[in-house]
């Protein structure tokens, strides 16, 4: 899967909110002010294109939903993020997480837990 820009992250979030969804009810969500049809409907094609979002047709209008969930698409993007930035190494990231946002001892405990959990599940 390409990686997606901020307009069509923009786009998708409200698709995974929505379901589906035609063209104006994309906008409708969107804060002011809310990019043109056009802006939207191009946007729309360029996620046809990368293949995360189908289409339904109902006359001259097509109604929209995502092929991708959200969860899919966080886990791709944090995969391509450790590859490109921490020499896919889980370790280097969550290093860099702790060192750069001053993580209290209640974040480092929650951390220690949810990995205490997963690892409890294996």
């Amino acid at each position: 899967m390409k990686t997606l820009t901020r307009a069509e992250e923009e786009v998708m979030r409200i698709l995974w909110q929505l379901k589906k969804a035609f063209v104006k009810d994309i906008i409708a969500e969107m804060r002011d002010p809310a990019p043109a049809y056009n802006t939207i409907s191009t946007v729309i094609r360029i996620l046809e294109k990368k293949e995360v979002v189908g289409y339904k047709v109902y006359g001259n209008t097509h109604q929209y939903f995502p092929l991708i969930s959200e969860e899919e698409y966080k886990r791709q993007e944090m995969k391509q993020m450790m590859a490109s930035y921490f020499d896919n190494s889980l370790p280097n990231m969550v290093s860099f997480l702790v060192k750069d946002n001053d993580l209290d001892v209640s974040d480092l405990d929650e951390l220690v837990k949810l990995i205490k959990d997963h690892k409890n599940k294996k």
